[in-house]
């Protein structure tokens, strides 16, 4: 059974599924929870799973002012706060991932595990912040959503993925001029997500989950950052292009989860 419920703040979640740990199931920037929605329902199969819209996006009220991660990881603590939850896994789409580092550093051992999805988890590249600089003007910023838009479809034709663009196409200036110079900001704070994480007074169990890029030299640092810190585990998806894994490959990436939260 599944019930659609709205916080005091006007962050709205679906709630599926029984059992433990819970999974928090977080999107990222000017997306909305239905980019989960095939994964919640696999997941919620095994255990409880939540499913959640950031404030400004999808089924959740506007935003009146101007927000950036610290008011995310407000919307997300109250959905834990009006779900109960006590332990639970975030598992986070791209740059959602900041608000996971966050609520694992607030929340410690609550959360046992992250499953991180489609994620820069290395140093982004020189390009890659131009191009996020650019989407934080007025000038650029349509033009840089179009090259990511591009980029994220990685060659992949799927309906599921046109259906999410279009979603993300339907947030204006303001949604993304803000996401690039908020994830830009965690990128400047923080050097990498893997960083942000070794950071932690005690890391929790990572694991990350990808499609694209393809290169055998981001898997290669992957791996190598997974033998220095016994904590992080990297798995590359077969057959997933995109960056829309949850859209290609949704079995596999529920079957990935659940095998990270039963071994808890």
């Amino acid at each position: 059974m599944s019930t659609t419920t709205r916080t005091p703040l006007g962050v709205t979640y679906d709630d599926l599924g029984e059992g433990g740990p819970p999974l928090l199931l977080l999107t990222g920037w000017c997306s909305s929870r239905d980019r989960w929605a095939s994964v919640a329902a696999l997941a919620a199969r095994h255990r409880r799973v939540v499913n959640v819209d950031w404030r400004g996006h999808g089924g959740s009220a506007a935003a009146e002012e101007d927000f950036g991660l610290d008011e995310l990881v407000e919307d997300a603590l109250a959905v834990v706060d009006a779900c109960g939850l006590e332990s639970f896994i975030p598992c986070t789409a791209s740059h959602a991932g900041w608000a996971a580092i966050e609520l694992r550093r607030r929340l410690g051992e609550r959360i046992p595990a992250i499953v991180h999805l489609d994620w820069m988890v290395a140093a982004p590249s020189a390009p890659y912040m131009e191009l996020l600089a650019r989407l934080q003007t007025a000038e650029a910023w349509r033009e840089s959503r179009a090259t990511l838009f591009d980029v994220w479809r990685g060659g992949v034709e799927l309906p599921a993925i046109e259906e999410a663009i279009d979603v993300m196409e339907a947030q204006g200036a303001e949604m993304w001029m803000r996401s690039g110079r908020v994830i830009a900001g965690s990128y400047h704070e923080h050097g990498t997500p893997l960083a942000a994480h070794a950071a932690l007074e005690h890391a929790s169990s990572v694991l990350h989950l990808y499609g694209q890029p393809r290169t055998p030299e981001y898997l290669e640092w992957q791996q190598v950052a997974a033998d220095e810190h016994p904590w992080f585990e990297v798995h590359q998806l077969d057959g997933v292009d995109s960056h829309f894994s949850m859209l290609e490959a949704p079995a596999a990436v529920a079957a990935a989860i659940e095998r990270a939260a039963a071994a808890l």
